[in-house]
């Protein structure tokens, strides 16, 4: 008998004929003789919907505090619901807010990080022959302060779980049926890859792919966590996400991936000052606002640019912290330009195979696009363009690297099949 953790999205929960199937594939995995611990995220665009909500009731960002006893709702809602459904088949379940399955987190409202968890109830209600559904997205602070993990933390919270009972593996159900060489709403050829290394979707879901989210890779690395991504509109073979894949013939690039979420914010002139660098840099963070790609211009009369990206929810913030420090740094002007879009290619062969970055930089030029920013590492490389023409460049450069398949990728349930 295996002990396995089970996530549905949103998507796979977004109504109750949906929440149906789910119910049905989890009782029939109890019936097949494993233990089952199930992570439900909020349905459909419940969060969304919730958000909106409160923005007609507060003019500006609302406080997050409160903003994290509203988001917290929505999984409440998909649990009592899919143990409502389980019950209903004539299996035992049970569910447990994420403060109940002993999820505890840091005192960070609305991105907090997972500190701890003391799962004793969810393990004795497995011993009491129970189908275990506990709350994604959602912990509770040491001195009994609800907090959200961010979004996408519904995977975070299977894995950290995954490891904490220590599962024998962990299944992410989605609505495609694999970790692909791209986004297959954008390319319809895109590859279903069977095997990735954990470093290489850690690159992924940092850079935009969306099938997992970047703290679910990190813990399932950390903890060597068996994880596997399968849809749950079918029962196709998933992706298993591992500590080595096997690399498919030819693909030095495994993956493409996009993220919209980008601007970028520019200090102009800059005095040429030891330091100035950790000054700024170190208010962001303190500001807990992360930066991805950092350009600096040559110095000029003594007087340099700064340039680096940030996450568009992130740039008033942003923008309000380097004025707060204007007089101490002494830069003339700071601004800010979004329609942007960091797209970016992944593969562990990237860093022996000479030319990738060239493939990159020609299929994008063909185009006629210019490129804002660069940066690399040994197994990505990403570039700042517009954002008009996307989908153009992302199916440029699947094509360019060798990834397209003579089948379509499906995507959603079956009457989306294409």
């Amino acid at each position: 008998m295996s002990l396995i953790v089970m996530k549905f999205g949103g998507s796979s929960v977004g109504d109750a004929e949906r929440m149906k199937r789910v119910a049905k594939r989890v009782a029939d995995r109890k019936k097949e003789g494993h233990r089952c611990v199930v992570v439900v995220s909020a349905m459909g665009d419940t969060t969304d919907d919730l958000i909106d909500l409160s923005k007609q009731l507060y003019d500006g960002a609302p406080p997050v505090r409160e903003m994290d006893m509203l988001l917290s709702t929505g999984e409440q809602v998909s649990i009592a619901l899919l143990s409502i459904a389980i019950q209903g088949l004539g299996e035992k379940a049970v569910s447990y807010t994420g403060w109940q399955a002993g999820m505890l987190t840091e005192e960070v409202h609305g991105k907090a990080r997972i500190t701890e968890i003391k799962p004793d109830r969810v393990v004795q209600a497995l011993d009491d022959d129970n189908i275990v559904i506990v709350a994604g997205f959602q912990g509770m602070t040491a001195d009994g302060q609800i907090t959200t993990l961010g979004r996408g933390g519904s995977d975070t919270t299977a894995v950290a779980l995954a490891a904490a009972i220590n599962a024998d593996l962990c299944e992410i159900y989605t609505d495609v049926d694999g970790v692909y060489s791209t986004d297959p709403r954008v390319v319809k050829v895109a590859r279903k890859l069977a095997e990735i290394s954990y470093d290489e979707m850690l690159e992924l879901a940092n850079l935009g792919a969306a099938v997992l989210h970047p703290r679910a890779v990190e813990y399932a690395k950390h903890n060597n966590v068996a994880l596997v991504v399968r849809s749950s509109f079918t029962h196709n073979e998933g992706t298993y996400v591992k500590e080595e894949a096997v690399m498919e013939q030819g693909m030095v690039v495994r993956g493409i991936a996009y993220d919209k979420n980008v601007a970028r914010i520019s200090l102009l002139g800059v005095p040429e000052k030891t330091g100035q660098l950790a000054v700024v840099f170190g208010a962001l963070a303190k500001a807990q606002i992360d930066v991805d790609i950092i350009v600096q211009s040559g110095v000029v009369n003594g007087m340099a640019d700064t340039s680096f990206t940030v996450s568009l929810n992130d740039v008033e913030k942003a923008k309000q912290v380097l004025e707060s420090i204007r007089p101490e740094v002494g830069f003339r002007e700071v601004t800010s330009e979004g329609n942007l879009v960091k797209v970016s290619i992944v593969g562990a062969g990237m860093v022996s195979n000479p030319g990738v970055a060239a493939t990159m930089f020609e299929a994008i030029s063909a185009l006629g696009i210019s490129i804002n920013m660069v940066s690399t590492s040994e197994i990505k490389m990403s570039c700042v363009i517009d954002n008009s023409r996307l989908n153009e460049v992302i199916q440029a450069l699947h094509s360019a690297y060798g990834l397209d398949t003579q089948e379509q990728a499906f995507v959603g349930g079956p009457s989306e099949r294409r």
